[in-house]
């Protein structure tokens, strides 16, 4: 069992109710993760790339080096299908809410729509002229976002399969994509150490954010509230929409960050390439628990690295996907006097 760290809380001040409660319980400030009771899930044999929940919550998907695609019960977790056809590592995955539809991407430079009725792909969308790094949906209409080495992320008409945009600017590998349906609908973070807000329908760059001095790997739009998160191995950024107004740094994860996700609850999380997942209060920045990957037996201590988290719809639960190539599942601690985490 970890316990807090009691003797680091920071200073009562104005800025969070939350982070003022939990000075005041001190004393209660208690365990914060216990070892689990069993195994973590480790299906594969190579490192754990990407994850995303289904819109219902029943399942969700894994992608990784191994290049398969795995579909997971959320409530047992236990492996419901394999999905196989990228030749390299697997390193995006989305389900769509519309349709009974999943989207991959890979290091294959292809992009691929998977029929979840029949299990198989239906779909190719080609152009990329490297590695796919990440892939979104809009959530309104049939788009589909992806972004890779080749400098440049794509808007695919997801029927057609024709390359609406190629959205061009960054000058290094755009790592992540996000999408959403109000302006600016799309946002990309880069190697090039920028994130760039996106004009869908004219396909042009709206605003060129240049706070980040380091490769930014990781983008979390928040659920309810019209701002979103970057992470970098200079900080982690609050940013305000839709102008991309600068808002705060999370400061203190000292690591490249290579995923990041919030929930609706204003926790965020982030995942270091260490190891290290830290949570944080949205508003404060409050950096409220720390935890440090242990790998499992087989593995060695640098493949502790996190690639990859996801909040379950409720924001409850939280998976991540890591380096030892197991999936972890964390559950909100409801006798914490703030929102702690434990491993189920």
């Amino acid at each position: 069992m970890f316990e807090a760290d009691q003797s680091r809380l920071p200073e009562v001040d104005e800025k969070s109710n939350s982070l003022k409660v939990a000075i005041k319980a001190k004393d209660q400030y208690g365990p914060v993760l216990k070892e689990p009771g069993h195994n973590p899930l480790r299906p594969k044999e190579r490192w754990v790339r990407c994850v995303a929940f289904d819109p219902t919550n029943d399942f969700f998907v894994t992608g990784a080096a191994d290049r398969m695609i795995k579909v997971w019960d959320f409530a047992s977790g236990t492996l419901k299908l394999t999905l196989t056809g990228h030749i390299s590592t697997v390193r995006g995955v989305v389900v769509s809410a519309r349709h009974p539809y999943l989207f991959s991407c890979g290091e294959d430079k292809t992009v691929r729509c998977w029929d979840l009725e029949q299990n198989k792909v239906i779909r190719h969308y080609h152009g990329h002229m490297s590695a796919v790094y990440d892939i979104d949906i809009h959530p309104t209409i049939d788009v589909v976002l992806t972004c890779g080495r080749d400098a440049t992320a794509r808007v695919w008409d997801m029927r057609t399969k024709v390359n609406v945009h190629t959205l061009t600017g960054h000058s290094n590998t755009v790592a992540t994509v996000r999408c959403q349906e109000s302006d600016p609908q799309v946002i990309t973070g880069s190697h090039d150490a920028t994130v760039r807000l996106w004009d869908l329908a004219a396909g042009r760059t709206i605003a060129c954010l240049t706070n980040h001095k380091k490769s930014v790997r990781a983008i979390c739009i928040h659920p309810t509230q019209n701002a979103f998160v970057s992470g970098s191995p200079d900080n982690i950024k609050q940013w305000k929409l839709p102008n991309g107004v600068f808002l705060q740094n999370l400061s203190g994860h000292n690591a490249i960050i290579n995923a990041i996700t919030v929930n609706q609850d204003n926790v965020v999380v982030s995942g270091g390439d260490n190891g290290s997942v830290h949570f944080w209060d949205w508003k404060s920045g409050y950096n409220f628990q720390r935890l440090q990957a242990q790998v499992q037996p087989g593995s060695i201590d640098s493949e502790a690295g996190i690639f990859a988290l996801a909040f379950d719809r409720s924001g409850s639960r939280l998976v991540s996907c890591e380096a030892d190539k197991s999936i972890k599942i964390f559950k909100e601690d409801e006798s914490a006097v703030i929102g702690l985490f434990v491993v189920i």
